[in-house]
């Protein structure tokens, strides 16, 4: 009766969001442990070609779970959880070495706030029709330094380009605001600065977890502790306060 009780209380829809120049199949590791331990998975493929299109993909996708779900997001895919979160279906928003930006805020602005690594290299590349993209011969070291060298390498000659303005879309209303967070950092990460991701989940009251020596690919080298914040998420997303601190 009580293992009946406790499956209850847990939200068992989680909807995985991947963030730039990669796509969904990276979450297999993290998918695989969830869908274990009998969570409903569903992973976004975002198109990457404007934001409000990826925002659109993320919602196509809200729109089949049969109940509340948690929504996970993945670097640029924080921003497109923050604008997405707001679907009713959503309880609680799990953010994954990712952009957490406020209203009126880009992760473009946000980012100056503790510049990364990436940001001062020479590894982001833009083609002649406003399409972003890592140098390959850079991805390994600023995107992916804890995966082995032939898997670094297959990610940055499989990239999905992005169109730059999507890393300067402001978002509207920012579901963080009104319902509960959780924020993964990992320590090493070099595209987005942890700093950074520290101060968002301050500002957004966020359970927060740091993985040492995790790079931004934290999500495929570290998949047993990215399922167990979002297991966390799931176990206690109604139990926590939907209200975050105003800074």
């Amino acid at each position: 009766m009580h293992a009946a009780q406790n499956e209850d209380h847990h939200v068992k829809n989680i909807v995985l969001v991947h963030g730039a120049w990669v796509d969904g199949s990276g979450w297999k590791g993290v998918y695989d442990i969830l869908v274990r331990d009998g969570y409903n998975v569903s992973i976004v493929q975002e198109p990457e070609t404007s934001f409000q299109e990826d925002v659109n993909a993320t919602k196509h996708v809200l729109a089949l779970q049969d109940g509340p779900c948690i929504l996970v997001g993945h670097s640029y895919g924080g921003s497109v959880i923050t604008e997405a979160g707001n679907d009713p279906s959503v309880v609680g928003l799990v953010y994954i070495a990712a952009h957490m930006p406020d209203a009126g805020e880009s992760e473009a602005i946000d980012g100056k706030l503790f510049p990364s690594d990436l940001s001062k290299s020479t590894a982001i590349k833009k083609t002649v029709d406003g399409f972003d993209y890592l140098d390959p011969a850079q991805f390994h070291e600023y995107f992916a330094a804890d995966l082995p060298a032939e898997q670094a390498a297959f990610m940055a000659r499989s990239q999905v380009l992005i169109a730059d303005a999507n890393f300067k879309t402001a978002i509207t209303t920012p579901a963080w605001r009104s319902k509960p967070s959780w924020m993964l950092v990992p320590t090493k990460d070099r595209t987005i600065n942890p700093d950074l991701e520290r101060w968002y989940a301050a500002r957004g009251n966020s359970q927060t977890v740091e993985v040492p020596g995790a790079s931004h690919s934290v999500y495929i080298s570290r998949p047993k502790e990215v399922a167990a914040l979002i297991e966390e998420a799931a176990s206690h997303a109604r139990d926590r306060k939907c209200v975050a601190t105003v800074k």
